[in-house]
């Protein structure tokens, strides 16, 4: 059967006419006409690969409805998202595809667009809408992936395993990684242009747009790699000891000891801002994190001391658990006599991390050591540039 483009433009142009916002990305797709594919499908060179059976079978209004739904699998970049899935998940296409088909179905029959019938939605696993592919793939059946009445198959554009019936490097017109990155931005942009002059939008389209133009940072994550990173740097020192002589001291005849060199464990102080305007489960929450990265990179026991401060160093602890802190102190805060307490311990650390909510003064130069400051509240303000900061939503 041959492709009817003309009716499939036409359904492109109504997509783009009802929802301009989306027009750049929608024209950015090339067709590609396939008998291999039950109805269409994108790979992530934005080609959009389409059955003639299917354009003959289905309305416009719904074929405009298809053309939103894969250019949305692209836009929210839901293949490269699926690459950080663990395998397990990856192997399992079928499954990412419906979780995926449902983030993207509620918002669209929300915004009052038509879809075929056998479409995917959250209701029918007996989930909430809004949520995102990755919160929805754990509770989708695996026989889902191979029944024949949930059997979806969006190509790589969407899963992000290549399909039978993709080109890959072959064929017409391809978009590039940066051209697919500009296009999200310009469409983003265009979402909240839109919002702005027309007050209304779809939930998902605006909490998409928002979230590409002003990420969020997972502050764990940005703690997480703080932390790593200092406690690598710490380790990558060296220095000689004569402890254990060199192997090459007995090919000098045993006149010279030659020093081995040693790479150091990394010592490790966490300061607390005990003062009145922060809050002990607050705190417990932040030291938690810095604990539990501490535990993975192979730093506990008596190789981290805690040190509860406010205007003056009320406890030093070694700890190897949460419970173990005391957070005495409410007064005045100065983190600047903690972090010299701390440079002053017995066990010098290398890494120095202040759980703090940034109202207090810093040390006037760069200490001699790695400091990272972990702040504590929305409107923390920021210390010098010098200091590693994380910004720490304990919300999140």
């Amino acid at each position: 059967m041959r492709l009817d483009r003309a009716k499939l433009l036409a359904a492109r142009y109504k997509a783009a006419e009802g929802r301009p916002y989306l027009a750049s990305a929608l024209y950015a797709l090339t067709v590609v006409p396939s008998d291999g594919v039950r109805t269409m499908g994108v790979d992530r060179h934005w080609r959009c690969y389409v059955s003639p059976a299917f354009v003959e079978a289905t309305p416009v209004d719904e074929l405009a409805g298809v053309w939103i739904h894969e250019v949305a699998h692209l836009l929210r970049d839901h293949h490269g998202r699926a690459e950080r899935l663990p395998a397990a998940d990856q192997r399992d296409h079928g499954r990412v595809n419906i979780a995926q088909d449902c983030e993207i179905n509620d918002d669209l029959l929300a915004d009052g667009l038509r879809l075929p019938e056998g479409r995917m939605e959250p209701r029918l696993f007996g989930l909430p809408t809004g949520g995102l592919f990755e919160a929805y793939l754990p509770t989708i059946p695996a026989q889902c992936s191979t029944s024949s009445a949930h059997g979806v198959d969006c190509g790589s554009g969407a899963h992000g395993t290549p399909t039978p019936w993709e080109l890959g490097e072959r064929g017409p017109a391809r978009v590039g990684p940066v051209e697919a990155e500009a296009l999200r931005r310009q469409t983003a942009q265009a979402v909240r242009a839109h919002q702005r002059a027309r007050g209304r939008m779809p939930e998902g389209w605006a909490r998409w747009a928002e979230e590409l133009l002003e990420p969020s940072v997972d502050w764990r994550r940005a703690l997480s790699g703080a932390v790593r990173e200092a406690a690598a740097w710490a380790a990558g020192a060296v220095d000689y000891t004569y402890r254990r002589p060199s192997r090459r001291t007995p090919a000098l005849g045993g006149r010279v000891v030659l020093p081995s060199l040693r790479r150091p464990l990394p010592r490790v102080a966490i300061v607390i801002d005990t003062s009145g305007s922060m809050g002990p489960e607050d705190l417990a929450a932040a030291l938690a994190e810095v604990t539990g990265v501490l535990r993975e990179v192979g730093v506990g026991g008596n190789r981290v001391a805690v040190l509860a401060c406010d205007a003056d160093v009320h406890a030093v602890t070694r700890v190897t658990s949460v419970d173990q802190v005391a957070l005495a102190g409410g007064g005045g805060t100065d983190m600047r006599v903690g972090i010299s307490a701390a440079l002053a311990l017995a066990d010098r650390p290398n890494i120095v991390v202040v759980l703090t909510d940034g109202y207090t003064p810093w040390p006037d130069e760069t200490p001699s050591c790695r400091l990272i400051a972990a702040l504590v509240g929305e409107n923390a303000p920021a210390p010098p540039g010098w200091v590693e900061t994380v910004r720490v939503d304990l919300g999140a």
